[in-house]
């Protein structure tokens, strides 16, 4: 006996917004969004594309949360730290703190680091265009891949110059004969700036897989998963320098 198909399924199939192309079920791409109601169709043992991308992201949710943690602390080191004195020869309290200047470079780099998560934004939405990824299923070329690719590289050039910013900032404080260990708050600058650019390094690793990953992967809805990952994480590190760099000013 043929399949029917009622009209509500048919509704349902014309406005999901979620997915392109009408493949089967199962291998339909994430789109970033679209509903679960279509899960229990694929076959069995098998996740769909909406539920990967949710795996991945809640993994890469953890790894941040982990890092939260973590900046967490070395805040609270610094609010203990910017407190502590010693008592001098006079039987007066002393602070060890000494306020830094922070390089106007930085300035330069919180911008560039801003700017940055607006491209690789603009490259993650590329990838999750309905009519973009439509045509690729009718084999027509991967048009959203080539939209996206150069916004994926523009971020990379930008992360790139985010950390030369730094590595500048960091010869300006030494040219100053401030050193990790001169005193308290140039070694926290160098600590807590140190660990945001290892971790941005990371990320640019991140960026270039995501990039090869765009080229090299033929299923739609992992290309897409390889950006939207990425980008959660990159996002994150935009935040962290943020909440980093005012904490820096205001000392």
């Amino acid at each position: 006996m043929p399949a029917t198909f009622t009209r509500h399924q048919a509704e349902t199939e014309r406005k999901d917004p979620g997915f392109g192309g009408k493949p089967p079920l199962d291998r339909r791409p994430t789109g970033g969004g679209g509903g679960d109601d279509n899960w229990d169709s694929r076959p069995s043992g098998r996740r769909g594309p909406r539920e990967l991308l949710i795996r991945y992201r809640l993994g890469v949710f953890s790894g941040l949360a982990g890092d939260f943690v973590f900046f967490a602390v070395l805040v609270s080191a610094f609010f203990v730290r910017q407190t502590a004195g010693h008592i001098d020869a006079s039987e007066n309290y002393v602070s060890d703190w000494h306020p830094l200047s922070v390089p106007p470079i930085l300035w330069i780099n919180t911008a560039i680091l801003l700017l940055s998560s607006v491209t690789m934004e603009t490259a993650r939405r590329q990838l999750f265009h309905e009519i973009d990824i439509m045509e690729e299923w009718l084999g027509l070329g991967r048009p959203a891949v080539r939209r996206a690719a150069p916004w994926l590289i523009a971020t990379i050039l930008l992360g790139c110059l985010f950390l030369a910013g730094q590595w500048i900032a960091w010869q300006q404080l030494a040219q100053q004969g401030l050193f990790f260990s001169t005193n308290p708050n140039s070694h926290f600058f160098y600590l807590v700036t140190g660990t945001h650019g290892f971790h941005l390094l990371l990320g640019l690793g991140a960026l270039l897989f995501a990039l090869i990953a765009m080229f090299r992967l033929k299923r739609v809805e992992m290309r897409q998963i390889a950006i939207d990952c990425t980008a959660w994480y990159w996002h994150a590190m935009g935040l962290f320098w943020i909440f980093i760099f005012a904490l820096l000013t205001i000392q």
